[in-house]
């Protein structure tokens, strides 16, 4: 083990929190198996063998995006060749296979289309709800969120509310990217601040709607301020107990504005394991295979990682950045990924209740 990170792994032993510095430390050093061992160490005291996965279904209801973020191929504007919007019917004809399929959770993420009235995601969940009340809505990230209450002139809070009154139970950790001012005012100075995105979590907690996070990291970001907005949402943490996991997620350049070259297998395997270490009050760290790469994913399961996501079905936003992971995987091909890495595969719905 490297001299430098001899300190580190003293603290990770005896459960002690990593500093920034730490932080910035671990992703310096090039000793990716030392990085490896302490990931694996928090996970196990968090997770012990478990493995977990979740039989879910995406559905993406609009690419239309005021936004338009330099990093992302999904987003079109209006009238655009590609652009499209499903009505609530479209999202139920999607959704029509759940039951059959065991569904436990359904994602739905969009763009942010000024056309959508507050009624259109009040009667998509309320519909959702109705048809299959057993399946757990997670839906309309903290920008999303953000967006319908500007269009409904509403207050975040009443928008939450009357979200969770028809059926929302927990929020994607969507549209965090990375929170340092510079580099959302290069690669999407449209969307809404870091401290915004954070409030807005804050305020589901407090109505009892849990949520996840993400990073998306690999573009223009650096070590420091990778670091900065992995320290950002475990300060949340401390305070209300909200977030159910983190989710780094590697940037895919084809097809975008931003452009450049993408993460490497050992980038994306130090970044989870390093966020497994340094958020400490996060209960669980998931490898998103769809932008990982299935096998990389599946490596990860010895870097920290607890959590494999689940079946998908359907994806298109990492996909129209270049994704080339299948749109789906069967529950027998992930616990046969688990069940290969060595670990215990655990069924879990989006709370990560147990079957």
């Amino acid at each position: 083990m490297e001299n430098s990170l001899n300190n580190i792994y003293e603290k990770v032993k005896i459960g002690q929190r990593i500093s920034k510095e730490d932080g910035i430390n671990l992703f310096q050093s090039n000793d990716l198996l030392s990085i490896g061992e302490m990931a694996n160490l928090v996970r196990e005291r968090l997770n012990g063998n478990n493995a977990y996965y979740i039989i879910n279904r995406h559905i993406n209801y609009t690419n239309i995006c005021l936004n338009r973020c330099s990093f992302c191929a999904y987003s079109r504007e209006k009238g655009e060749k590609e652009a499209f919007t499903l009505t609530i019917d479209q999202v139920m004809e999607k959704a029509s296979g759940c039951r059959e399929m065991g569904v436990r959770e359904i994602h739905i993420v969009g763009g942010l289309n000024p056309e959508l009235p507050f009624e259109y995601y009040l009667e998509m969940l309320e519909r959702l709800h109705t048809a299959f009340p057993d399946v757990h809505l997670q839906a309309f990230t903290a920008v999303e969120i953000h967006h319908i209450a500007q269009t409904a002139n509403l207050s975040i809070e009443e928008v939450l509310k009357r979200l969770k009154e028809v059926g929302l139970t927990s929020i994607p950790g969507g549209g965090a990217e990375v929170f340092a001012t510079r580099v959302r005012n290069k690669i999407c100075p449209k969307k809404i601040d870091g401290n915004t995105w954070l409030k807005i979590m804050e305020l589901a907690h407090n109505l009892g709607i849990k949520s996840n996070a993400t990073m998306l990291y690999g573009h223009i970001e650096t070590i420091e301020e990778r670091v900065e907005h992995l320290l950002a949402p475990r300060q949340l943490q401390d305070k209300t107990n909200g977030f159910k996991s983190f989710i780094p997620l590697p940037y895919h350049p084809a097809n975008t504005e931003l452009g450049g070259v993408g993460t490497t297998g050992y980038e994306d395997l130090k970044t989870l394991a390093i966020s497994r270490i340094l958020l400490d009050n996060f209960p669980h760290i998931k490898a998103f295979w769809i932008m990982l790469g299935i096998k990389l994913a599946q490596v990860s399961l010895s870097f920290g990682v607890d959590d494999l996501d689940g079946t998908v079905v359907e994806e298109k936003i990492a996909h129209s950045a270049g994704a080339q992971t299948p749109q789906v995987l069967t529950v027998q091909q992930l616990k046969t990924l688990i069940l290969e890495a060595g670990k215990i595969p655990v069924e879990r719905d989006t709370l990560y209740n147990l079957e």
